[in-house]
């Protein structure tokens, strides 16, 4: 396999070198010397006596003009793990490239300043990147095992967000705004500079490529309750978060997006690459297709052939589908089955669709084909339909992206 001059390494864990920080986490700031205190020093404690390795904590403020500076300079001189960056603009997304940008530490990560997501999520979330298992944590609100307290139109509006991103953009990560993350150092240099968000949408913009080219996201359920003393401008922040939307969809669809340098150096990727992905599908492809000749000639003794193609291509496509995420994709575990399994289905109606209409054709110009002929026919038409199925696998189904729960799961 020929290797990019500029891809990554191959992932390995992280050497923790006493004295040095393992973990940096980033605290953004803005205006919010009423919390600031008390939250640093709960995350601090926090830390203390649950991480195993050294941390540093950075509170970023993004230009506050109320006591926020003051309450962090003190922060910093009384506590030896804090330190504090001052930032002349205002903007999250800005606080957090300029803080990791800066850190040495091989780990970072980011909590939101009212620590609405329970701490104890905090070590499950920065392991995985630790031991050399994925490229990005993220905490999410939006999947089984996780606990949320939230009033109806925030629920609402998150969700729909989430839907919005997986309809338009086909992302595969379930909660994009979880403001519980992290990302190791050596990914963070490479995404950084292709973000160009730095308000709210910065997070979603550093997934969307980290996806893209392949990095694995591992995914954390959380407890989380929601801030009701929050000042986030919900419609001023959706509607910047939809500018982003349709920003990054014309770069995708452009194909302008570069992601080359980010991809691994990682023979036991998800997906091994798009040659070692189609010699995969097509040694499947090739199975299903004798399953489904075989299958297709028996049913035709009892069965009209209209009937005996559309069982047959039921059958296949299932086990198609089976085989494909085992061995084509290389998704292991029960994570995500039954989508995937529904998803197939759909893209065997449009194979239904046109072998049967293939076969209609057929009957409509010879009325009494031969058994030879029929199968001809729908191994051509089955040919359309399979290379359009690992395009849609590919894009849709199994996107390219690093599964967390789902490989933790294996």
């Amino acid at each position: 396999m020929t290797t990019l001059v500029n891809q990554l390494p191959l992932r390995t864990p992280v050497a923790a070198h006493h004295g040095q920080p393992v973990l940096d986490v980033v605290v953004p700031v803005y205006n919010e010397q009423a919390c600031l205190e008390r939250s640093v020093r709960r995350l601090h404690g926090h830390l203390r006596e649950t991480f195993p390795y050294p941390f540093r904590i950075t509170i970023a403020d993004n230009a506050s003009t109320d006591d926020t500076p003051r309450i962090a300079a003190r922060l910093t001189a009384e506590l030896p793990e804090a330190q504090w960056l001052r930032l002349a603009e205002k903007g999250r997304g800005g606080a957090l490239h300029a803080a990791w940008s800066g850190s040495r530490a091989p780990v970072l990560a980011y909590v939101d300043v009212d620590l609405s997501t329970e701490l104890t999520a905090l070590l499950p979330l920065v392991a995985p990147l630790i031991s050399g298992h994925s490229d990005i944590a993220v905490g999410t609100r939006l999947v089984p095992g996780s606990r949320v307290v939230r009033g109806a139109k925030r629920e609402v509006i998150s969700r729909c967000y989430n839907v919005l991103l997986r309809s338009t953009l086909g992302v595969g990560f379930s909660d994009a705004q979880c403001g519980f993350k992290a990302v190791r150092r050596d990914v963070a240099e490479r995404l950084l500079p292709l973000v160009k968000d730095s308000q709210w949408f910065f997070d979603t913009e550093l997934l969307v490529i980290a996806e893209r080219a392949g990095l694995r996201i591992h995914e954390v359920p959380v407890d989380w309750v929601d801030d009701p003393d929050s000042r986030v401008d919900v419609l001023a922040t959706a509607l910047a978060d939809l500018r982003g939307i349709a920003r990054i969809g014309r770069e995708l669809a452009r194909g302008s997006l570069p992601t080359a340098g980010l991809r691994r150096d990682d023979p036991d990727g998800a997906h091994g690459g798009l040659s070692g992905q189609l010699l995969r599908f097509g040694v499947v492809g090739a199975v299903s297709t004798v399953g489904y000749v075989s299958l297709y000639a028996a049913l035709c003794a009892t069965t009209t052939p209209q009937a005996a193609n559309a069982l047959a291509l039921l059958a296949c496509a299932v086990a198609n589908t089976a085989a494909n995420r085992r061995f084509t994709f290389a998704l292991r575990g029960r994570g995500g089955a039954v989508g995937h399994q529904a998803k197939g289905l759909l893209i065997f109606v449009v194979g239904l669709a046109l072998t049967s209409g293939c076969l209609a054709v057929l009957h409509r110009v010879a009325p009494s084909p031969g058994r030879a002929t029929e199968i001809g026919v729908l191994l051509a038409a089955g040919l359309a339909a399979t290379l359009l199925r690992f395009l849609l696998f590919r894009a849709w189904v199994f996107p390219v992206r690093r599964r967390g729960r789902g490989a933790a799961a294996a």
